[in-house]
């Protein structure tokens, strides 16, 4: 089944809810009402109603199915039962009245709801830089228990090839548990979209080719994920052919049950990682769906800046899927 019409039948009927904090948008606007009419999810919009409205009309939306809060309109008993939330959620670190200017900011209105189970994940960044969406998430929802990083995940398609590459999007370096960290989360999103994980940690190395401090860390982390979640299958170090080519697979590492096999990549640092899914994307005619944020409590999707409205639909559809788990 193509992917997501897998997605689109698992969160249908779910009733999840999805808000999207950049309301004004016509990309966002767009894909919310279709998203809702298509009744896959309900979607709560923030923005000025003015603004909504004269998108809306400017570009025939309907808006009849959409939940719409104006984030200076906030209902006076919601607005206090937020900010009350936000001030013990960050230990002291804000002060009442610091939090209250938080919560003129769209993207922090947004991941409270998400925080206050209002709403089941977010979808923004259409107009906001990664760092707008990601920080409001860190603060509030934060990292699952014994996760401590997020990280960013791409789902590469081509017809009914369908991989995991990671992470392409958020730490610029990784040490050995952070990497078998990325590994465990790539797991855990490949299932989401019916991947059976076979987790490959890549190198320049095949089990022990090379040396290095490069190497240790990959042979380090492959050992942390085999600790960590035993029922995994992952195997590293490996070289990208090694992981993906079986008659490489049964030369290099002979006896793995991941070599030749792999389906999820996990790259041993963002350089690494952002020129592969790249290269996959333009040289090998791959579809790059995401970043898809791994690691956080609950959903929170950042958008390209350059996305379009179809890129919107597609991200909120995965969101909603992740909010299942």
């Amino acid at each position: 089944m193509e992917l997501f019409d897998s997605l689109k039948q698992k969160i249908n009927g779910k009733n999840k809810t999805i808000v999207f904090p950049e309301g004004a948008d016509k990309r966002v606007l767009g894909a919310a009402s279709r998203l809702a009419h298509d009744g896959l999810i309900k979607a709560i919009v923030l923005g000025k109603q003015a603004e909504i409205d004269a998108t809306a009309k400017a570009n025939d939306i309907d808006l009849s199915q959409l939940t719409l809060l104006d984030p200076e309109n906030i209902p006076a008993d919601q607005h206090k039962a937020m900010l009350d939330a936000l001030v013990e959620r960050r230990h002291g670190k804000n002060t009442p009245e610091q939090a209250a200017e938080m919560l003129k900011d769209p993207n922090y209105i947004g991941t409270m709801m998400v925080y206050m189970d209002q709403a089941d994940g977010m979808v923004s960044g259409a107009i906001h830089a990664t760092g707008d969406t990601v920080r409001p998430a860190l603060q509030i929802i934060k990292t699952k228990e014994g996760v401590r990083r997020i990280s960013g995940a791409f789902i590469m398609q081509k017809g009914d090839q369908r991989y995991v590459f990671a992470d392409c999007a958020i730490n610029i370096e990784l040490d050995a548990a952070g990497m078998a960290e990325v590994a465990v989360e790539s797991a855990h999103t490949a299932k989401v979209f019916d991947i059976d994980p076979k987790v490959a940690l890549l190198s320049f190395s095949t089990k022990g080719s090379a040396k290095g401090d490069m190497v240790t860390k990959v042979q380090e982390a492959t050992k942390i994920a085999h600790e960590t979640s035993p029922d995994l299958a992952v195997d590293g170090e490996l070289q990208f052919d090694a992981a993906f080519v079986p008659t490489v697979a049964a030369q290099k590492a002979p006896g793995s049950d991941v070599a030749g096999h792999a389906n999820v990549f996990v790259f041993p640092e963002l350089q690494s990682g952002n020129i592969g899914y790249k290269i996959a994307q333009r040289f090998g005619g791959f579809e790059a769906i995401g970043p898809i944020l791994q690691g956080l409590n609950k959903p929170v999707s950042d958008l390209s800046r350059g996305c379009n409205e179809e890129d919107v639909y597609k991200v909120a559809i995965i969101t909603a899927a992740q909010a299942l788990n």
